[in-house]
């Protein structure tokens, strides 16, 4: 695992590429290129979010801002880049939420109250490696996770999906500047990390996009 890889991965969030974010990614590219409409990851995420909930690799909150329930007690953000983690907070800053900035594929025990819920949404697919050694996110998330809490999210797949022409051309782009990692990542794999650290898997394909949700194991060493 290289943790030069992981820093480059989120390099690419800055202010001025978060500003735009949910234009292209939301907007343009979940509808055209990948084939998932935003509406239907919004929607897996009403399902399964509760009011002890931990979003990891945040964006620019967008699902945190138009579905977090107002009834939320706890909210928590995780991920490696400062850009994100401020405007995330800012998106739903009366809801005071804790914010963690940490790399989730080297993270270090967090002493904190565990969790109902944890998202990640389009944050496996911008990790190095294979689904292997992706899995480390896993095993340290489920630490976080309350017995029979729910992890559930969303990645874009890039083997044994269907890819139109312009969405393989920039797939391919974002796979060489090191935006994405993701050419081997399929439903099988990620099925198969999945099932190794969670229970009641249950994963499904739109386009090009997995969306997915598992239950921690009860008494899990």
């Amino acid at each position: 695992m290289s943790d030069r890889a992981t820093v480059e991965g989120q390099a690419i969030y800055s202010k001025k590429v978060l500003s735009i974010y949910d234009f292209w990614v939301l907007g343009v590219s979940n509808h055209y290129f990948w084939k998932c409409p935003t509406r239907n990851i919004s929607n897996h995420f009403l399902d399964y979010v509760s009011h002890n909930h931990l979003d990891v690799g945040v964006g620019t909150g967008y699902y945190l801002k138009n579905y977090l329930p107002q009834t939320t007690r706890r909210i928590a953000l995780l991920d490696m880049n400062r850009n994100s983690l401020s405007e995330a907070e800012k998106a739903i800053h009366s809801f005071q939420p804790e914010v963690y900035q940490a790399d989730v594929l080297n993270m270090h025990d967090l002493c904190v109250e565990k969790f109902d819920s944890i998202s990640i949404n389009y944050l496996l697919h911008c990790l190095p490696g294979s689904f292997v050694e992706k899995s480390i996110l896993f095993e340290n998330l489920k630490k976080l996770l309350n017995d029979d809490g729910v992890l559930f999210g969303s990645t874009i797949l890039g083997k044994d999906v269907e890819v139109n022409f312009f969405a393989r051309k920039i797939m391919n782009i974002y796979n060489k500047k090191g935006i994405f990692c993701n050419f081997d990542d399929d439903f099988e794999s990620l099925s198969k990390s999945l099932n190794e650290h969670f229970s009641n898997v249950e994963v499904k394909t739109i386009g090009c996009v997995a969306l997915f949700s598992c239950k921690n194991k009860k008494n899990h060493i």
